[in-house]
């Protein structure tokens, strides 16, 4: 039996849906309706069990194309993705008051906003790993700006090895066996936002150009061959190299923090994981050589490890992937938004977010009310709905949590 369902689109392709048991807004079924028109979908369109609404294309889908590519289904934080790694601590190592160790690691990584004149989100100096790292991007940047100049004057070097805002965070999580893990969620940070803002811009223009009408102008999109897809695909490649280090940089800077001050020494990446879930790249399907678009989806190869992070106070997994080829071998990111940032603000208060966050060694203030569990799916619903996608090898639960 089947455990996907399928949404009917008339004359479209098929859009294939792991969303049983977890409730699905209509607006995403429309922008999904919207995605499955487009004449260079390849097969169909799969739905992941976290999907809500997005720009032009919602989060949650896996697109595969042949002969195109759409800017804005990657989206502007390109790469932003997770990555974990367990230490060879236990529970029985960590101190009974865990503030020293969020401080510590709120002190090793710049978060946040700029805020009364001082920009928390970026280094003042970079340290020489982050300048080392920069180093080897640097190249391959210049030469993307030589094409674009308006993409010279990005955040870029200061802001690698960075957090930013938003749902990226740095957490501390012990798994079913009490074993200590380090994770954390970002990308690209402003210059991916850059890359991507200017190429949904370009697409748009050329749609204009060449009098093509779509259902969203948001799903503008670069026939392959045109004079835009090779650089969008170098751009993005870029991008999704300088989220990948960015990650990695920050789990460095982290573990060092923590072993300043942790008395007993301790080994880390005795298990890792690095994955990207809002990216491209050209896979073969069914046979064939497409592109795929994952916009806050993993990819699930037979054996791939992947990280699908809860809501703050709730489990993350750490998963292996079955090779679902009708979901084009991917899974969900995450828990998936079931209220706007707006809307939890206006629904909850810092109470509410204290008592959802308990034995959670975090912020409870107003500031991160918006990210507050209850404005998400239940990520336990969510691990059901997609069992068959992906094994569960690691059950997390935080007791850390660093919000930019």
């Amino acid at each position: 039996m089947e455990n996907f369902e399928v949404l009917q689109t008339g004359n479209a392709k098929p859009i294939k849906m792991w969303t049983k048991g977890v409730p699905v807004e209509d607006a995403a079924k429309a922008q999904l309706q919207n995605i499955a028109r487009l004449p260079f979908i390849y097969k169909h369109v799969a739905v992941m069990p976290d999907v809500h609404p997005g720009k032009g294309s919602t989060i949650g889908s896996v697109i595969p194309t042949k002969g195109a590519i759409i800017p804005a289904a990657v989206g502007v934080d390109i790469g932003c993705g997770m990555i974990a790694a367990r230490t060879s601590l236990s529970a029985d190592d960590l101190p009974d008051n865990l503030h020293a160790w969020r401080s510590a690691i709120e002190s090793a990584v710049p978060h946040g906003l700029t805020f009364k004149g001082r920009d928390k989100g970026s280094w003042q100096n970079p340290p020489s790993n982050v300048d080392a790292a920069w180093a080897e991007l640097l190249p391959a940047f210049e030469t993307l700006i030589d094409k674009h100049r308006r993409l010279k004057n990005t955040n870029n070097h200061k802001q690698l090895g960075t957090l930013g805002t938003g749902n990226h965070f740095i957490e501390v999580c012990l798994d079913e066996a009490n074993r200590v893990w380090f994770m954390l969620h970002s990308g690209s940070r402003g210059v991916g936002n850059a890359i991507g803002s200017y190429f949904i811009e370009l697409a748009k223009k050329d749609m204009q150009r060449f009098f093509i009408n779509l259902p969203d102008k948001d799903l503008a999109y670069f026939p392959e061959g045109s004079e835009h897809f090779k650089d969008y695909v170098d751009a993005v490649s870029w991008a999704q190299d300088f989220a990948q280090k960015n990650r990695a940089l920050m789990m460095q800077n982290v573990v060092a923090a923590i072993q300043k001050i942790m008395p007993k020494p301790f080994a880390v990446d005795e298990e890792a994981v690095n994955c990207h879930h809002n990216y491209v790249q050209r896979e073969n399907h069914f046979g064939e050589n497409v592109l795929v678009t994952r916009k806050g989806a993993v990819a699930a190869w037979p054996g791939q490890m992947g990280i699908i992070p809860g809501s703050m106070g709730a489990r993350s997994y750490i998963v292996r992937g079955k090779g679902e080829a009708q979901a084009f071998c991917s899974c969900s990111h995450g828990a998936g938004r079931v209220m706007s940032r707006s809307e939890a603000k206006r629904r909850f208060t810092v109470d509410d977010q204290i008592q959802a966050t308990q034995g959670v060694e975090c912020r409870k203030d107003v500031s991160v009310i918006d990210e507050i569990p209850m404005a998400y799916k239940d990520i336990d619903a969510v691990m059901q709905a997609q069992a068959d996608l992906v094994e569960i090898v690691h059950t997390l639960k935080q007791v850390v949590c660093v919000k930019g």
